[in-house]
């Protein structure tokens, strides 16, 4: 990428995964978004074309691909369907982590299920009464004979109704708090640990819930950050999830506009297309600039990252700026369709409940523009 203008071998990429997610998983879109049931199958799907270990090396099961490809992805699957795109999104961050950061042992047992699609991961941080403040850990992680007991509860987790795998976050020392905390692979069939589903407006297949620790054990095997470590080998990777997520969503928001200039194209008013009247005009103009300033900053995003360079304040500004952008495009494609964009019979409803969610997920509006204040005064 030169200038942020694709190379050749990105282009073709690009137009390959658009390809396949539009025939793929715009059909069916409507009915996995109404579903609780996690998409097993589509999720082999990805598997067969290679999607769900972008960025792992090729000796380790995966494509060996670049983070701006990983990009790409994140945003055409995004368009096709936005319940794709965070099992796509949730898979490639499980084995890119997994491929990076856990134990041999660990790898080679997780790895290739997640790749192929046979086991789902979730990563467990969050707590209840914690939100934002990672460092605040309360569920800990005692020292035993052959390695950790862990206690306590997680929650806000996705896929974690649905999950075989946790990597989670405990606190093995209250009175270091980030010196304290590390992170633990977790088999979630023991019987110490129960689980809760909630329910969501969006984003409904792929789940979020909670876990509850109870004594559950963990070999020193399945150590994947020594107490100490394990709150910055975590928050690392959110420089990285926030840019993926800035595509992920503008992704469905440019699907919402191609689908209102065709629909204003086609409805006539008083004898004329919808789409003749600035009043509809310049709305979408409007959307689709910031859509655009905001695939732009996702691209410098990951040039950075690739380039080994400090990227946290622009990962942040794209959290915080790329779902306020989606959800305001669609919903404005929800008005100018009228009561048509109103039905369920559409899939604008569920495209801006998906969206919404993201505002949340990964640290809120408030959390980024913090970081990116603390950046400035750094200077």
């Amino acid at each position: 990428m030169t200038a942020f203008v694709l190379g050749e071998d990105h282009l073709v990429f690009r137009d390959n995964i658009r390809k396949f997610a539009r025939e793929k998983f715009i059909p069916g879109q409507l009915q996995r978004a109404a579903s609780i049931e996690y998409p097993r199958t589509e999720l082999r799907e990805l598997a067969a074309a290679g999607l769900t270990a972008l960025a792992v090396p090729e000796e380790l099961g995966g494509q060996g691909a670049d983070l701006l490809a990983l990009g790409l992805a994140a945003e055409e699957i995004g368009y096709a369907c936005s319940t794709m795109a965070c099992a796509f999104f949730f898979v490639n961050v499980q084995t890119s982590f997994f491929a990076t950061h856990a134990p041999v042992a660990v790898r080679n047992n997780w790895l290739p299920k997640l790749i192929s699609g046979e086991a789902i991961g979730c990563t467990a941080l969050t707590e209840p009464d914690t939100g934002s403040d990672a460092s605040a850990l309360t569920c800990r992680a005692d020292r035993v004979e052959g390695g950790w007991k862990l206690y306590g509860e997680k929650s806000s987790i996705t896929q974690a109704p649905h999950a075989d795998v946790a990597i989670v976050i405990a606190q093995t020392d209250p009175g270091k708090r980030a010196k304290g905390i590390g992170a633990f692979v977790v088999t979630l069939d023991d019987p110490t640990i129960a689980r809760q589903a909630f329910e969501d407006p969006g984003c409904k297949p792929i789940g979020r819930g909670a876990l509850t620790f109870d004594g559950t054990f963990v070999p020193d095997a399945y150590v994947m950050f020594e107490p100490g470590s394990g709150f910055h080998g975590i928050m690392r990777e959110f420089d990285l999830t926030r840019a993926l997520i800035g595509l992920m969503v503008i992704g469905t928001a440019q699907r919402a506009l191609d689908m209102t200039v065709e629909y204003t194209k086609q409805r006539t008013t008083f004898g004329r297309p919808l789409a003749v009247n600035q009043g509809v005009q310049f709305p979408l103009a409007e959307h689709s600039t910031y859509v655009t300033a905001v695939r732009a900053l996702a691209y410098q995003t990951l040039g950075l990252r690739m380039a080994g360079q400090p990227h946290t304040a622009q990962a942040a500004m794209l959290k915080w700026w790329a779902p306020q952008v989606a959800l305001a495009a669609v919903n404005d494609c929800v008005v100018l369709h009228g009561h048509v964009g109103w039905s369920e019979e559409m899939p604008l409803q569920a495209m801006l409940r998906d969206v919404s969610g993201y505002q949340i997920g990964d640290g809120t509006p408030q959390i980024q523009k913090m970081i990116i204040a603390r950046d400035l005064y750094a200077r």
